[in-house]
């Protein structure tokens, strides 16, 4: 049987052997507890503001309490469904139960790549990161355009533009003016109008993609030249 100063000097051969590979990993490196890492996470990120609070209020309600304090190092896969599986027994709604996860996951990638974590993201829920929200109701034509009718009369091109464009109500509170071409028939989507606390402020679009030019149906070009005049 080998003694201990063999074991020990083969222990140190294979970490030799990893450093000059390049594969060596420090254990230590990952003692930074996750609620920490992940404040640092969403400050470091170039979010909007709506998306900061989205992800402070998941971090804070759903991931803090099951796992802030672990260590990056320790959380396994096996502790990651047990706190899922906590928040969905605690009555969590699974379209927020699976927001969070995806926020976890995108922690936890760049723990891993920053050699914090080793191997795989242990993020391995199959579906987890899926929403299942029950489908919305959508108004019939002639239900918008009685919703039209009962709003006050400055609301009016804000519901018939809502329902005949698809855009959202950040992107009809953003418009102003000068994105208005009633003659070439389009509206310029270039920001976001967004609620931050008590205060609503002009913001950037969610992705670059959210900037874009919308055509106008023939029917809301009345409605909206009235609105402008």
């Amino acid at each position: 049987m080998p003694d201990g100063s063999h074991i020990a000097q083969v222990w140190l051969d294979v970490k030799a052997g990893e450093i000059a590979k390049g594969a060596w990993f420090d254990p230590d490196a990952g003692r930074v507890p996750l609620g920490e890492y992940a404040e640092k996470w969403i400050a470091e990120r170039p979010l909007s503001s709506r998306t900061v609070d989205k992800y402070d209020r998941l971090l804070r309600l759903h991931l803090k309490p099951g796992l802030g304090s672990v260590d990056l190092v320790d959380i396994t896969p096996a502790r990651i469904r047990a706190w899922r599986a906590g928040l969905l027994a605690g009555g969590v709604g699974q379209s927020t139960v699976a927001q969070a996860y995806r926020l976890l996951r995108a922690v936890l990638n760049t723990a891993l790549d920053d050699d914090l974590i080793r191997g795989r993201n242990p993020c391995r829920i199959k579906g987890a990161d899926k929403e299942h929200a029950a489908e919305r109701p959508t108004a019939s034509v002639e239900q918008v355009y009685a919703i039209a009718e009962a709003v006050k009369d400055w609301h009016r091109a804000l519901v018939l533009t809502a329902a005949l464009t698809g855009m959202r109500w950040g992107e009809l509170m953003g418009l102003r003016q000068r994105h208005v071409d009633l003659d070439g028939g389009f509206l310029e989507v270039r920001g976001s109008l967004v609620e931050d606390g008590r205060d609503l402020t002009l913001d950037r679009t969610k992705s670059e993609a959210g900037v874009r030019v919308v055509g106008v149906p023939a029917v809301l070009v009345p409605e909206l030249r009235r609105h402008l005049r």
